[in-house]
């Protein structure tokens, strides 16, 4: 049996990504009590059930602070994977304006100001903080609802046991991405979008990752990722962690950190030693457009 449990911060995406997973066949249940979390599982697993999942949110006070304990239990003798979706408050407060709907912390006696939105998003993040700190984390604040729904997608392709390394292209003018634990500078290399030809193509197209492999530093940059992903790898799975999300960023996200990106999934997907055995290993181009979104050749 594999467990999606989907939390994070409200307007993050919740809803699409548990959406997701239904369409993808999971059992699933949105907003419930952490108490009846086991019950549950052991209800679902008995009616022969092998995919569930359940959203758990803010709404449950202090008792969501017991989630970690919990997964614990369940991963001795199950596939469980904790989720949680994040976003800026520039885009929260966006999306909440838009949609009209009250954040479900806000105090019944307050308007819908900004400051009490933004009140209630603080409080949240504190309430969810020791969730965030042993989940995959996802940053949806420049995702499309499209793009999130098959990076959870993605996931349910990955279920296996051990850590999951996933890597995420980037664009720096649309600032950095919450969910990165490490994160690599590609500005230093030369620019396809100043090519004519090359604007307009994305780092999966083969014109632009031909551009880039003519730049000696490209290569030279990739094997130093390459290196210290393979040297410090090991030393984050002694630590315990589940994920480790490495993010490589360029000017746009369109160009250079595409193409690099690409080539570092498939060297490490495709790596057969004992480091690499046991990793699941996923990708994500967070400020691409979805005409250019193609899986790595």
């Amino acid at each position: 049996m594999s467990i999606f449990i989907i939390t994070g911060i409200s307007g993050s995406g919740k809803s699409v990504a548990l959406r997701a997973l239904e369409d993808a066949g999971y059992d699933c249940v949105d907003n419930l009590p952490v108490s009846l979390l086991e019950n549950l599982v052991e209800t679902l697993q008995t009616s022969g059930s092998e995919h569930i999942a359940v959203a758990i949110d803010a709404r449950r006070g202090l008792s969501i602070q017991e989630i970690p304990t919990i997964i614990a239990k369940l991963k001795k003798h199950l596939s469980v994977q904790l989720i949680f979706l994040n976003a800026t408050n520039e885009a929260l407060l966006k999306r909440f304006s838009e949609t009209r709907r009250r954040h479900p912390l806000s105090a019944k006696n307050l308007d819908h100001s900004q400051k009490s939105l933004i009140d209630a998003i603080d409080l949240e993040r504190q309430m969810l903080s020791s969730l965030s700190e042993n989940a995959l984390q996802i940053d949806t604040s420049n995702a499309l609802s499209s793009s999130l729904r098959q990076w959870i997608l993605d996931l349910t392709e990955n279920t296996q046991p051990g850590l999951t390394l996933l890597l995420e292209s980037f664009g720096f003018k649309s600032g950095l991405p919450q969910d990165a634990d490490l994160v690599f500078d590609l500005r230093c290399i030369p620019n396809p979008y100043y090519e004519d030809t090359l604007r307009h193509l994305s780092g999966n197209d083969q014109e632009v990752v031909d551009f880039l492999n003519l730049q000696p530093d490209f290569e030279k940059l990739r094997q130093d990722i390459l290196l210290f992903i393979h040297n410090w790898l090991p030393k984050y799975q002694k630590s315990g962690r589940s994920y480790l999300t490495v993010g490589v960023g360029c000017t746009g996200g369109q160009h250079r950190s595409v193409a690099m990106v690409n080539h570092l999934f498939l060297s490490c997907s495709k790596n057969q030693t004992d480091l690499f055995k046991n990793i699941n290993c996923l990708y994500r181009h967070r400020d691409l457009s979805a005409a250019h979104n193609k899986s790595p050749h």
